[in-house]
């Protein structure tokens, strides 16, 4: 059994191995009887017409905030025809590179791009696919775009291909020994455990990565990971009520951050982590654990410009969104959202969570013209 005392004072389950589980073989069959193949080339026809107006609407053509909206969807779907080996491929351009195209995914969803991503992560998961043979992994890009799409995929609520996706970056990682892959990949899995209620089993796998003797060889930057793990689990105790708990888990990741320095490490996972990203982290944290006023001041000595990415200001912003909801400071929370609109409109109108808020303010004291425009504009209100 271990025991995380010097954390929380609580006992955490050991983990073991995780099974090796065969890779993915998906087999083009020939039409079988009874299927129309032109049925089949009209709805292909029109799944790749809508990408085409949603990624780059034509003037004049359709509302830009109403095929935003739909943006998410289309992301979920592409993502998953790719990691099932359906559909058609996306066309890459003349002297593709996977890692510059990656670096360009990176960077969409640092800027809430979907409209991006919804052409480079699909790609790049079926280019990352064409790197294995005979299972032998011939570069990081799979465990890379997996982790990406994982991100995304919990972002937009899809917790079954979440799953999925998280585990196969764990397959990925494993297979070239990538300790830094396989504990980012154990975060992702203990944030969808989280998500799907079990707290403890959350915990368990973060904080077993979290004290993983390969992350800890892992020099600065497995500091970094494990500062991250941490954060997930101090969340985690945050979605239980354990205010006590997270706060000495999240105090426990600053000091990590304060020993690597000012800088913001492995921005590929999860944004980054650093002294400023810690205190964003504690804004939910301290909400979640019924504290929005600790929130609110949280907040406070956090600078909107100094954050990393287009992504972490709207998250920061959504995340003090939540907590004047919390407090009852309608009209805050109203302009709040507005901005976060303004920051990034495509993830504040196609995050189910930005929405969730939305439409629970629709409903729950009078509304303005503001608060309808944003519902209407993120297809809450029709």
């Amino acid at each position: 059994m271990h025991h995380i005392k010097s954390r929380h004072g609580q006992e955490i389950k050991e983990t073991t191995a995780f099974p090796r589980l065969p890779g993915p073989r998906v087999v083009t069959h020939g039409h079988k009887g009874g299927e129309d193949p032109l049925r089949r080339r009209k709805v292909l026809t029109g799944i790749a017409a809508s990408a085409a107006a949603a990624i780059s609407p034509t003037p004049g053509s359709g509302s830009p905030s109403t095929e935003e909206t739909l943006l998410g969807e289309l992301l979920v779907a592409r993502i998953r025809d790719a990691m099932l080996g359906l559909g058609e491929t996306i066309a890459t351009p003349s002297a593709w590179d996977p890692d510059t195209d990656f670096s360009r995914a990176l960077a969409d969803f640092d800027a809430c791009r979907y409209s991006g991503l919804a052409v480079r992560l699909p790609r790049l998961i079926r280019a990352g696919h064409a790197t294995t043979t005979g299972g032998v992994v011939g570069s990081d890009l799979p465990t890379k775009s997996y982790l990406l799409a994982t991100r995304m995929l919990i972002k937009l609520d899809e917790q079954q291909l979440g799953w999925m996706a998280a585990d196969r970056a764990r397959q990925f990682a494993a297979a070239r020994g990538d300790a830094l892959g396989i504990a980012e990949s154990a975060r992702q899995l203990a944030v969808l455990a989280r998500k799907a209620g079990w707290h403890t089993e959350a915990l368990t796998i973060a904080l077993s990565a979290a004290d993983d003797p390969d992350l800890r060889g892992a020099g600065r930057p497995g500091a970094a990971e494990r500062g991250l793990l941490i954060q997930s689990a101090a969340y985690t105790l945050a979605r239980r009520g354990d205010r006590e708990g997270m706060r000495e888990l999240t105090d426990e990741a600053t000091a990590i951050a304060r020993e690597l320095g000012g800088a913001i490490m492995l921005r590929e996972h999860g944004g980054g982590f650093g002294a400023l990203t810690v205190q964003l982290h504690r804004i939910s944290a301290e909400n979640h654990a019924g504290d929005p006023m600790a929130a609110l001041d949280a907040a406070r000595t956090v600078s909107l410009k100094a954050l990393p990415s287009v992504e972490r200001r709207s998250r920061c912003l959504s995340d003090v969104a939540a907590a004047l909801d919390r407090l009852g400071r309608r009209q805050e929370c109203v302009r709040t959202l507005l901005s976060a609109e303004r920051h990034a409109p495509q993830e504040t109108r196609a995050r189910p969570a930005v929405r969730a808020l939305v439409s629970s303010l629709l409903v729950s004291g009078p509304t303005s013209t503001e608060l309808r425009g944003l519902a209407q504009r993120s297809g809450v209100l029709v």
